[in-house]
């Protein structure tokens, strides 16, 4: 009988990542599925060669041997060896501390339990929604439970047998020289149970694709890269099993005024030379919906800071507000009328060199450099 090869049947490189050959797979699993091609035995045949391939590649362990072995991977216990039961010491030890390593009993012996794959989202939301927090709702391709079977695999009405290759127990011993290598059985591949009657609609694996809806509640006060969890919302496990997480990792955008380094937001304020020498009061509109007006001591200088304390982000799934920080900046005109002039002229004549001490030291220092002190 001619083997495929699973790169070529995934239409993939050997060097391509999970997520491409995930992705091929959808696409060719969608493509030759039974329920769109009614009646082609090509297509049912394609499909169950797809997901044969994709059963194997998806999984590191396997992936490994196969490269390194091809389908005799999978025949007589890897490798061309003969396969064993997987017992004696192996079995003690798992009724002792399976129940820690979350193994599974049952079928007459162990049953490996092949959680769902975690999966990611990536969410972005504004400065506002990270301050206040966010109820929404995101819409995601998966892989659920498939109803009709419940998630076993089987046909209503039917169930799995025990591996009679592995006797339950999921595994396999292969001799290799003078190695022994412990593997998931080929013909149950790990899950300890046979599937004679498949269920039409999932094809035996217990999950199929779909698209569903999902409320994301964002708490107040999270930054870039902050992970959400949706417990149990992640990729269907195998025939039962429970399923994966679902992480969403939030990405804030750039926001217009604001800059943000933990809990605080700083904010730049370009002032006129006059404010900056005579004082007065600065309105800044905050994330909260609030106007924090902001006293300006006479005589500022650009680059100094004034902080606002409890007006910045909120602190996450905690009590009270970081502070906003207004960095000064002294903005020198450059468009200015006969009268303005005039009286800017005026005032430089009355300059005593005292108004302005740091220029005053300055020039001072300067003379004593050319004088050689």
């Amino acid at each position: 009988m001619t083997e495929i090869d699973y790169y070529e049947l995934l239409e993939c490189e050997r060097t391509a990542d999970a997520a491409t050959i995930k992705s091929s797979y959808r696409k060719l699993a969608m493509k030759y599925h039974p329920d769109k091609n009614a009646g082609c035995k090509d297509s049912e045949a394609k499909f169950k060669a797809v997901s044969e391939a994709y059963d194997c590649l998806k999984d590191p362990q396997k992936r490994a041997a196969y490269d390194r072995f091809g389908h005799a991977a999978f025949r007589n216990g890897g490798g061309g060896h003969q396969s064993q039961d997987f017992g004696g010491f192996s079995d003690i030890f798992e009724s002792v501390f399976g129940e820690f390593m979350g193994g599974q009993r049952g079928g007459g012996g162990r049953q490996q339990t092949r959680r769902g794959a975690d999966l990611r989202y990536d969410m972005e939301i504004t400065l506002e929604e990270a301050f206040h927090g966010k109820e929404t709702e995101i819409t995601v391709d998966i892989s659920a439970p498939c109803d009709p079977c419940h998630g076993t695999g089987s046909k209503p009405g039917t169930h799995a047998h025990t591996c009679q290759h592995c006797h339950g127990h999921g595994k396999v011993r292969a001799q290799q020289g003078f190695f022994v290598v412990e593997r998931a059985c080929p013909l149950c591949h790990g899950s300890g149970q046979v599937i004679t009657d498949p269920c039409a609609d999932c094809r035996g694996e217990g999950r199929v694709e779909k698209t569903k809806t999902l409320a994301v509640s964002v708490p107040p006060g999270v930054d870039e890269g902050t992970r959400v969890r949706l417990t149990g919302e992640g990729e269907a496990g195998a025939r039962g099993a429970p399923a994966g997480d679902l992480y969403i990792f939030l990405h804030v955008k750039r926001h217009a005024l604001f800059e943000r380094e933990g809990t605080t937001l700083f904010a730049r304020a370009p002032i006129s030379f006059t404010t900056a020498a005579l004082g007065g009061t600065l309105s800044i509109p905050g994330l909260d919906g609030k106007r924090h007006e902001v006293k300006i001591p006479a005589g500022i200088q650009s680059g100094k800071q004034l902080r606002q304390r409890g007006a910045g982000m909120p602190v996450l799934q905690g009590r009270g507000n970081g502070d906003l920080v207004i960095q000064i900046d002294v903005e020198t005109p450059t468009k200015l009328s006969t009268r303005q002039r005039a009286l800017l002229e005026e005032f430089r004549e009355t300059e005593t060199g005292e108004e302005c001490p740091q220029s005053q030291g300055f020039f001072s220092r300067l003379k004593n450099v050319i004088a050689g002190e």
